[in-house]
């Protein structure tokens, strides 16, 4: 599951810089979808690095990833912290002035938020992928997926409608086998339609 999250920051960080690239100058309404479509990416990063912080790197400290690593991934965190903020600022110059010029800064600040975001995600699958693979029956790291899971149904069924959307084949077995069948139809039919309704049509132009 922790790739797949992965690949739809990934798969959304592309979308974004191609629909930048393509923005039609003067198109406010294009821009508001882009910023409802920002709005959600910027949430679930945020939220995915905070929980790592509070939650993963406890755990994985319990079955051996050594602070010196952590502290690694807690420093790439705030780089992409910081990535997020400077495309925060260019996403609302673009609503409110949707030209080209703030397109291409606008494309500029998430060219940047891909390259630290992509070269973070790429070294924690290096280093802690086969941690989680190996240490999956470990208490502490049961622990923390049942951490991770106490989350609201608004918030999860917009997770999950995200994730879903575009994802591969093998992406979507790997939800199926992380998240019971029954809980992932109603997270996703009922409480991810907020995120079909305002967010997935902005990727199908």
């Amino acid at each position: 599951m922790n790739k797949v999250i992965h690949g739809a920051f990934r798969r959304d960080l592309d979308r974004f810089i191609a629909a930048l690239d393509s923005f039609p100058a003067g198109d406010q309404r294009r821009a508001d979808e882009l910023s409802t479509a920002w709005a959600n990416f910027d949430d679930q990063l945020t939220y995915h690095h905070e929980g790592e912080h509070e939650t993963a790197w406890p755990a994985l400290q319990k079955v051996g990833v050594s602070p010196e690593l952590l502290e690694t991934m807690d420093a790439e965190h705030e780089t992409m912290a910081q990535a997020l903020a400077a495309a925060r600022v260019s996403m609302a110059d673009l609503v409110r002035t949707p030209g080209r010029e703030e397109a291409d800064s606008a494309r500029g600040a998430f060219e940047k938020l891909r390259t630290v975001t992509v070269a973070h995600l790429d070294h924690e699958e290096a280093e802690i992928e086969q941690v989680y693979l190996d240490s999956k029956n470990d208490p502490a790291i049961v622990e923390m997926g049942k951490t991770f899971s106490k989350v609201s149904p608004a918030r999860g069924g917009r997770f999950v409608a995200w994730l879903l959307d575009g994802a591969s084949t093998d992406q979507r077995a790997a939800i199926s086998n992380a998240v019971p069948g029954p809980v992932l139809k109603v997270l996703n039919g009922i409480f991810g339609r907020g995120y079909r309704k305002n967010v997935a049509p902005v990727w199908s132009h």
